[in-house]
């Protein structure tokens, strides 16, 4: 089984002395090439921070992460934007659509800051809106859009460019229960198709069953992993 996701040991502090805040207490994680995982744990279980810390948004404190078989905490600071555009692709609660941008050009965005042509990325971005099923609303704003329909924008961005992995932070927690669940199979149909390692924050029991794996974390731990969502 080839590991595309290893985490050992990982500790992330803030502060220090006696206001010091241990939001991860030494997290060991794997997560397999081509598994959609769930991450789950109450409020302030330090699962955000360690979705951040797998996208090489945060650095943790210590520990080593490997992407792809390469050592990321070993690398300068400068290195991590690169390892973003080109190896991650990130769905948030709220979206991040560019408001004033039509939703063929949200989805064509980090194909053209990885260098691609307007042309060709505008093609890919259509198709990719094809896929979600919003071909009809490529040139809507997304304040044209409902929620699900602008989280369906955000899977199709994340997804454009093929990125091997994918991180969705909380995708359906502003979504009603039947658009959570139909956003969270569309996003697992879709990354099954490419082969795309997925892991998705979330506290939404009512999407649980669509996991491989369950890991749930609790004060900066692992608490347990597995199949099921109990």
């Amino acid at each position: 089984m080839t590991i595309n996701v290893r985490a050992r040991n990982i500790r992330k502090v803030y502060g220090e002395g006696d206001v010091a805040y241990h939001a991860l207490r030494g997290v060991d994680l794997d997560v397999a090439a081509g598994e959609f995982m769930m991450l789950a744990g109450p409020s302030g279980s330090g699962k955000t921070t360690l979705l951040s810390i797998l996208g090489c948004v945060l650095s943790a404190t210590s520990g080593s992460l490997e992407l792809f078989g390469e050592d990321i905490s070993k690398l300068p600071a400068r290195k991590l934007p690169q390892i973003r555009l080109s190896r991650i692709g990130f769905i948030f609660q709220g979206h991040n659509l560019i408001a004033s941008l039509p939703a063929r050009d949200n989805v064509a965005l980090v194909m053209r800051l990885q260098g691609a042509s307007s042309s060709v990325a505008l093609k890919r971005a259509d198709a990719m809106l094809e896929r979600v099923g919003l071909g009809d609303k490529r040139h809507s704003s997304p304040n044209q859009l409902s929620g699900g329909q602008r989280q369906r924008v955000a899977i199709a961005r994340a997804l454009a460019a093929s990125p091997p992995l994918i991180l969705a932070d909380e995708p359906t927690a502003a979504l009603d229960a039947q658009s959570g669940l139909l956003v969270t199979e569309l996003l697992k149909d879709l990354s099954r198709e490419s082969g795309h390692t997925v892991v998705v924050v979330t506290h939404d029991s009512r999407i649980f069953h669509l996991a491989d794996r369950m890991v749930h974390i609790e004060d900066g731990q692992i608490q347990r992993s597995g199949v099921e969502a109990a």
